[in-house]
């Protein structure tokens, strides 16, 4: 009975260090409620991390299609509220991918050479020398910003946080992601990229995933995949 009970908590504890991002914030107001322009992803209950980066669960988590259509000026700022504390150590990635004519936001899935990325954290040394990342320990992923010179149209808007507490293994980082199905407004006439494809973008021998976040300076991590597209 001891070592059953044992199994539970520590189950329980498991489950309480995963977490989900339900709701996209756009300028400071959240949708409406979860999942309603963010694709319910298939961890929606387990709160499971992606550990293989080159699965095809690693683009959108095998989600749902979302009702919504959520409308973001550009220049907008975002984030993401989380299901339970980010208390993994790791960073925060932004990508968009932009909906081809005659598709909808509602139903395209993502698939090509077409997310490019928007934003990535770095970590800094905390006084008890370990690395540690903007937003950790907190209920809401870093904010981001949508650059002005994206052009007008319908997207999805991924999100993730890889989790590399456990990193020094292969396959042990922890992807924890979602896709929001956004319309930007405003827009300009930039020409996003480089381009890549989810899954194709990560291999996990990448050093921004199989890395040993306790043997290294902040300065010597490298997040994976594109450069960050700014606009310029």
């Amino acid at each position: 009975m001891q070592l059953s009970l044992t199994a539970l908590l520590l189950s329980a504890a498991a489950v309480q260090a995963h977490y989900t991002f339900p709701r996209l914030v756009i300028n400071g107001k959240p949708e409406d409620k979860d999942w309603s322009v963010t694709r319910m992803t298939k961890n929606a209950q387990s709160k499971t991390g992606i550990e293989n980066p080159t699965s095809g669960d690693i683009r959108c988590y095998s989600s749902q299609t979302a009702p919504n259509v959520a409308t973001v000026p550009a220049g907008a700022t975002i984030h993401f509220e989380s299901s339970q504390q980010l208390n993994h150590p790791g960073p925060t990635q932004y990508y968009l991918a932009k909906v081809p004519a005659g598709s909808s936001a509602t139903r395209w899935d993502g698939s090509g050479a077409v997310w490019f990325k928007i934003a990535t954290t770095t970590p800094t040394m905390d006084k008890n020398k370990q690395l540690t990342w903007p937003n950790q320990n907190t209920y809401t992923t870093v904010n981001a910003t949508i650059p002005a010179a994206t052009p007008s149209g319908e997207y999805l808007l991924r999100v993730e946080q890889i989790a590399l507490h456990m990193a020094m293994q292969a396959n042990k980082a922890q992807f924890y992601l979602a896709c929001s199905q956004i319309s930007i407004t405003g827009g300009g006439n930039g020409t996003p990229g480089p381009l890549v494809s989810l899954p194709g973008a990560y291999r996990s021998n990448d050093p921004g995933i199989l890395v040993n976040i306790n043997a290294i300076a902040p300065t010597a991590y490298t997040p994976p995949g594109p450069a960050v597209w700014t606009g310029n």
